[in-house]
């Protein structure tokens, strides 16, 4: 492929991912009438239509669509393949690319790239807040952080964090006028904080798990959130009873200002993970970035010592 020829995949590809000339032009620091000739003498010599322009907008056809499916993740791979001979010249440098949760950029990818960064000025770490399942590759990101249960099997995973657990819980003025569950059947006589996500699409179910049985519930309740903190809030006003990560609730049980019950209904389950494409080039910044994050038992840390 000539040069020419990839220049004019990638004019094609800023302006499919950005939905403008404008915008694109200047991501590509050139103009938009420029641009434009470009795109239409690609699409001149593919012998098919690639963009729809109105004075609104502009959209892929349905062959742009089809060619921006096989380009973006290639084009990804070549950026990447780049990177890294650019930095057997030089020290470790670069943007990487991370979706993860607001959780888990909280406990986990903060306190640990706040020991490495400062070390390496030349890395830039872009985080992503997200909840659902990302495609990292159509999204261009370098990696994802989500729970090991969640993460895919075509994907390296890389263990970041200590197991977890969850927690119900609910105000003591919440239990005033009401019996402490015993059993997760016994929620059915109770109210539910609810939490819809992305991925799931419909209302998250609470799950428990007990000497090899398994059970999931849906609750009823009057509100129904898509973030952790203000279901917390919910719960501290008495308004319901709340299914959340056990190390977000510690202080406000420790406080009082929460109680929690079910806990023997509730075991541990596997922590956070960097996951990211087999195929991936792995540059210098980027196996920095997930040896710093790598989850390093205590124990084990001693032994090695």
């Amino acid at each position: 492929m000539r040069r020419e020829e990839l220049l004019d995949l990638n004019a094609f590809l800023m302006v499919a991912e950005e939905l403008s000339f404008t915008r694109a032009a200047a991501k590509l620091g050139t103009s938009q009438s420029a641009l434009s000739y470009t795109i239409s003498q690609l699409e001149k010599r593919l012998g098919v239509r690639l963009l729809t322009r109105t004075t609104r907008k502009v959209a892929p056809t349905e062959a742009g669509e089809r060619l921006l499916r096989s380009l973006s993740p290639a084009m990804s791979e070549i950026g990447a393949a780049l990177a890294s001979v650019t930095e057997l010249r030089d020290k470790p440098s670069g943007t990487i690319r991370v979706t993860a949760t607001a959780h888990a950029a909280e406990i986990i990818l903060l306190p640990k790239l706040a020991a490495l960064l400062p070390e390496y000025p030349d890395i830039k770490v872009e985080v992503i807040i997200e909840y659902g399942l990302t495609d990292i590759v159509s999204e261009r990101c370098d990696a994802g952080v989500r729970t090991g249960e969640q993460v895919a099997k075509d994907m390296i995973a890389v263990r970041i964090g200590p197991d977890m657990r969850m927690a119900v819980v609910g105000a003591p003025v919440y239990f005033a006028n009401r019996p402490v569950p015993r059993m997760p059947h016994d929620l059915a006589d109770h109210v539910g904080i609810n939490l819809r996500l992305q991925t799931h699409g419909g209302l998250y179910a609470w799950e428990f798990a007990k000497d090899g049985r398994e059970l999931r519930v849906r609750m009823e309740g009057q509100l129904v959130f898509n973030e952790t903190p203000v279901m917390l809030k919910a719960a501290v006003a008495g308004l319901g009873l709340a299914y959340v990560l056990e190390d977000q609730v510690q202080d406000l049980v420790a406080g009082g200002r929460l109680v929690r019950v079910l806990e023997d209904w509730c075991p541990p389950f596997p922590g956070y993970h960097l996951y990211y494409p087999s195929r991936r080039q792995l540059t210098s910044a980027f196996t920095l970035i997930v040896d710093a994050l790598r989850h390093r038992q205590p124990g084990r840390e001693q032994r090695s010592r």
